[in-house]
Order: C-alpha cells, then sequence, then structure tokens
C-alpha cells in the first residue's frame, strides 16, 4: 500500500488486515468462478473509503469452485500474521452467502467475542466486507444466485498460540479481524480492541467486579504476592483510561488496578495512558509528592537525577522520605480513579515495587483487598 502515517516523525507505511486478505481472495476466487478466466490481481474498497489492490496467488479452479490466496501485508506494522496466505475457496449455492472457516481459523469458546460460542472467529465487519464483494461480483456478471465460502490460513493454528486468542477463548487457530479494513503502522487499536473484548468476556461470566493490571508485572504481582483470585483479571497495558471508560460502560460496579509504581505514578499527574509515547513525568510526580510530604531540598535535587522511579524510591528511603512521599502519591491515584468513573462505581488500587530487597506493597487504597477475593 502507498498509504503512509506519520509515527513518532518517522513516515511508515499502512497495510491490510487479515480480513481484507479474506475480502480480497473472495472476491477474486468469486469473479474466476464466474467467468473461468484467471486473473492476477484484485482491487476491494474498504470501510474507511481508501481501496487496496492485492496480488491473487496459488490459484485452483474447476468447474465447481475456486480457491486462491492472498498475502497478508501488516505494513510497516510488526505482526505475527506477515506474509502468511489467506485463502477463500467459493462454491455456488441457491441463493445467500454462507462463511465458514477451514485450516488455521480458530472457533470461539467463550461468550463475550464478536461471534457466538462455536462459531468461527470470522468477525462482523470482515463478513460484512466478504458478503458486499460477492454481491459486486455478483452483480457485475448477472448472477443471481448464492455462494458458500470456506476462509482458511494453513500455520494458522502454530502462529495463533503467540497472539491472545487461546487467552480470549479462541481455540484452534487465528481470527479474521479488522474494522477499518487497514492496519496502521505501530498502532494501539489492536491492544485496546483486544483488551476491551477482554473485559466484555469477563463481565460476560456474570462478574460485576474486575482487576485490571497494565502489564505482566502487576499480574505477577497480584497473583504470586497478593494471591488475589486472577479469573478476574484483565490485562489492560498502558491503557488504564480506556479500561476504566470501557469498564463503566459495561457495569461494572467494582474495580481494583494493581500496578507498579513506575505505571502508577503517572496517575499522580491525572495521565491514564501510561505509554512513555505519550509524555513521561514519572521523577517530576514524585518530586511533586516528596515536595508536599515534606522533604527536604537535597532530596528533591536527588530526586530529579535520578532516572527511575526505584532510583527515586532508593532517594527518598535514604531521606526518611518514602512513606510520607507514598501516601501523598497514593490519595492522587485514589483521586484520579475517582474521577474517572461514575460516583457509583468503587474504585481501588495497589502501587508496588519489585526492586530487590524492597519488594512490596508502596501504597494502597483502603479496600483494595476487599475488591477482589483471595484465591482459593
Amino acid at each position: 500500500m502507498d498509504l503512509l502515517k506519520n509515527v513518532n516523525g518517522k513516515m511508515l507505511r499502512c497495510g491490510y488486515t487479515t480480513g481484507s486478505c479474506a475480502t480480497a481472495a473472495t472476491k477474486a476466487a468469486m469473479s474466476m468462478l464466474l467467468t473461468g478466466k484467471r486473473i492476477s490481481s484484485v482491487v476491494i474498497h474498504t470501510p474507511v473509503g481508501f481501496d487496496v489492490t492485492t496480488e491473487v496467488l496459488d490459484i485452483s479452479m474447476d468447474r465447481e469452485k475456486v480457491r486462491c490466496a492472498v498475502r497478508k501485508d501488516p505494513g510497516d506494522d510488526p505482526d505475527v500474521t506477515r506474509d502468511m496466505l489467506v485463502y477463500s475457496e467459493v462454491s455456488l449455492c441457491d441463493s445467500g452467502v454462507h462463511i465458514s472457516g477451514g485450516e488455521g481459523i480458530g472457533r470461539v469458546t467463550r461468550p463475550g467475542l464478536d461471534q457466538p460460542v462455536g462459531e468461527y472467529a470470522i468477525n462482523s465487519v470482515p463478513r460484512r466486507m466478504i458478503a458486499e464483494a460477492v454481491q459486486e461480483v455478483s452483480a457485475m456478471y448477472g448472477y443471481s444466485g448464492g455462494a458458500d465460502i470456506e476462509i482458511s490460513i494453513p500455520g494458522g493454528e502454530a502462529v495463533a498460540r503467540r497472539t491472545f486468542n487461546p487467552r480470549m477463548g479462541i481455540e484452534g487457530g487465528l481470527s479474521i479481524l479488522g474494522t477499518s479494513g487497514i492496519v496502521e503502522p505501530m498502532s494501539c487499536k489492536a491492544l485496546t480492541e483486544t483488551t476491551n473484548v477482554l473485559i466484555k468476556q469477563c463481565r460476560a461470566r456474570g462478574n460485576t467486579r474486575i482487576l485490571l493490571t497494565p502489564g505482566n508485572y502487576g499480574y505477577e504481582f497480584a497473583e504470586n504476592d497478593l494471591g488475589l483470585d486472577m479469573s478476574y483479571n484483565v490485562n489492560c497495558s498502558n491503557f488504564i483510561g480506556g479500561a476504566l471508560d470501557r469498564c463503566a460502560e459495561l457495569g461494572f460496579t467494582r474495580i481494583l488496578l494493581v500496578g507498579h509504581i513506575g505505571k502508577l505514578v503517572k496517575l499522580g499527574i491525572g495521565a491514564t495512558n501510561t505509554h512513555s509515547s505519550e509524555g513521561d513525568g514519572r521523577l517530576d510526580c514524585l518530586i511533586r509528592c516528596a515536595l508536599e510530604a515534606g522533604a527536604p531540598l537535597q532530596a528533591l535535587q536527588e530526586l530529579d537525577r535520578c532516572v527511575t522511579t526505584d532510583a527515586g524510591l532508593d532517594v527518598l528511603r535514604r531521606y526518611e522520605a518514602c512513606r510520607r512521599t507514598m501516601d501523598v502519591l497514593g490519595k492522587k491515584i485514589g483521586d484520579t480513579l475517582e474521577r474517572r468513573v461514575p460516583a457509583d462505581i468503587e474504585t481501588g488500587f495497589v502501587c508496588f515495587t519489585r526492586a530487590e530487597g524492597h519488594r512490596g506493597v508502596l501504597c494502597r487504597s483502603e479496600n483494595a483487598f476487599s475488591i477482589i477475593p483471595a484465591r482459593r
């Protein structure tokens, strides 16, 4: 694709989703089935208005069906499905467009996903794109019947083990995804969408309480050090604010956030997207909290020269100001969480460090250990 996006001062190339690949392969196969003529490329229209031109590969034709593939191109975005072949096999039927999955396409095993339990993990937008492509080709050649379509990705089952699919309850292969048809390089969109799905699944299990952990550190501490029931857990990565919003929208009434100080300290200045590309402010917040806690000027000056929060904690301990500073930080974190959600939702937090010799809770809300039960 020639579509570019400015990412942190670099012009990176956009790509296209597995949903676009499946649509393109289907359109090509349908065209060849109705005309009996091979084609080498195909153009599809994406939901966001950009046209995508792809090469048509590995064509297999007979009178009853046509099977062909399109190679996944995610542009400059890191993607485990890069260069995989997405196949569509099309045969004609009396009416309707019937879409199923074949080799390498996972099945849904838990409620709360885009498709119902037992269905192939081919999401609703790609299904619509595929159906529209079939209708477009049918109208072009005056065909009034239907089509049976099987989407497959050879090798998809092995690759799926390196994705979020097993955790979300999609077993046996990859998903056919995409809401826009376009992959934006280094985009957080896919990760936030995955987080939203996991939150929705947690709610679908009947839970009204949830444990949010920004990253693996939070998960490990909540499980190993706090002994919490991790069946309530969703990894929200850096997108704490967005996760809180989604929890509120879905009707959760109690939310506990467990995170390393390197993440949660940013909530002390009201930042709820903790990715470094959105700004830092970690040491600035520690300095502000230490100042409010009455730390001496020399401690503040040393904090300003620190690079990590754990180094900053060492400074505060030497000046016997760590406990008071963490109390101030805890109040600020709590205030940020309360402001982000409606008043009838209870929020709590645990902020910890993994520093050698000091591993443990730095500050927490009073209600922290009542929101999520301990592991049985």
